[in-house]
């Protein structure tokens, strides 16, 4: 069996490197296209170092400008590569355009078309990544959901999903060990003093986030005033407005480093008191990691987390964020037993459950 696997962005990488290792290990074929999304090194080649993962065997350029000439121009790549290798199945994951157009070209071949990370809706169609998912998950013949309520919301538009629990809780599980000890993250933690519950992590870039300097410049200065010292990882999208704000108002207490490879991230995440986030896959991350997390969003696909106590979805709301921040702080933490994330993400076997039933296997 031939696989063409779909890639584009950092989070898509994470979430490949168990399954390529279950597809390996099955014996089955992964051929992996890699959309070139994420085309900074910081956010795409080196997670494929880290992670143990095979080069792609294609790279294509559909990186930078809008979100449509990133779709066609991945089409007509990805459409050359599949007419050449003749694959079995198309994989993608997540919600991203390189998810689309994977999905899209795999339809339009009458590929048999398989969507990890499937069933997640923020219910907000001005979201470009809700979108991506919603068309994904009904033109998928497999969609495999991270938690039960991903499977009861596709039931609900009359698809059939496939329960098999979160390839990032099998990373996850996998690079634990070894992430605090990575060089990358030692030498920040050395550069910077980070001890353990010393500092808050901060991560941004969606557009709904970044397209609003004034919004951002408060929040900025909510979290320079916060009493915390901020870990910012400057993604490449907030880079530009950032720039410009600090020019304006020095902001001491944010340390803001270059993008953190996988390894460096787990620990940063661990370690952290809190995370101030925009991002789904790091509000997850949180909560199996049991560190407390601000979404600086109106909506998550993470409601469980919600549920759990372990987030707190706060918009793009200086005041509401000061306030979360400073009940961090005189607030113990909520814990979150490893039965209940078991019973909502799987116990760290998702990858093989998914090539079981790629294979036929139930």
């Amino acid at each position: 069996m031939k696989i063409v696997t779909v890639l584009g962005a950092r989070p898509q990488f994470i979430k490949a490197a168990p399954v390529s290792k279950a597809l390996a290990e099955a014996g089955l074929d992964e051929i992996l296209v890699h959309t070139g999304q994420h085309y900074d090194a910081n956010m795409s080649s080196v997670f494929f170092d880290e992670l143990g993962m095979r080069p792609p065997a294609y790279t294509l350029e559909t990186g930078g400008g809008s979100r449509m000439s990133q779709v066609s121009r991945g089409l007509a790549q990805l459409e050359e590569i599949l007419i050449k290798e003749k694959p079995d199945r198309v994989l993608v994951y997540g919600d991203t355009n390189a998810t689309f157009s994977g999905a899209f070209a795999a339809v339009a071949h009458n590929i048999p078309l398989a969507h990890v990370e499937a069933g997640l809706r923020s219910f907000n169609r001005r979201m470009p990544e809700e979108t991506n998912r919603i068309l994904t998950d009904h033109v998928a013949q497999w969609c495999f959901t991270p938690t039960p309520e991903a499977t009861q919301q596709l039931a609900k538009e009359g698809i059939t999903g496939h329960w098999v629990g979160d390839v990032m809780l099998d990373a996850l599980l996998q690079f634990s060990p070894t992430a605090q000890e990575h060089a990358s993250w030692v030498a920040l933690k050395n550069q910077h003093g980070l001890e353990k519950n010393s500092y808050v992590l901060l991560t941004m870039h969606r557009a709904e986030s970044t397209d609003k300097p004034d919004v951002l410049r408060d929040l900025f200065k909510t979290l320079n005033n916060s009493g915390h010292r901020v870990l910012f990882p400057v993604h490449p999208r907030t880079k530009p407005l950032w720039k410009a704000i600090v020019e304006e108002t020095p902001l001491a207490n944010i340390i803001p480093v270059e993008p953190l490879g996988y390894l460096a991230m787990l620990a940063a995440e661990s370690n952290a008191s809190a995370i101030v986030t925009d991002s789904g896959g790091v509000q997850k991350e949180a909560a199996m990691l049991g560190v407390p997390c601000l979404t600086l969003r109106t909506e998550t696909e993470w409601v469980e987390t919600v549920a759990w106590g372990v987030n707190q979805v706060i918009g793009l709301d200086a005041e509401k964020l000061s306030s979360a921040l400073a009940a961090l702080q005189t607030n113990a933490p909520v814990a979150v037993s490893l039965q209940t994330i078991h019973q909502y993400y799987g116990s760290g076997h998702a990858s093989q459950r998914i090539v079981a039933l790629l294979q036929g296997n139930d």
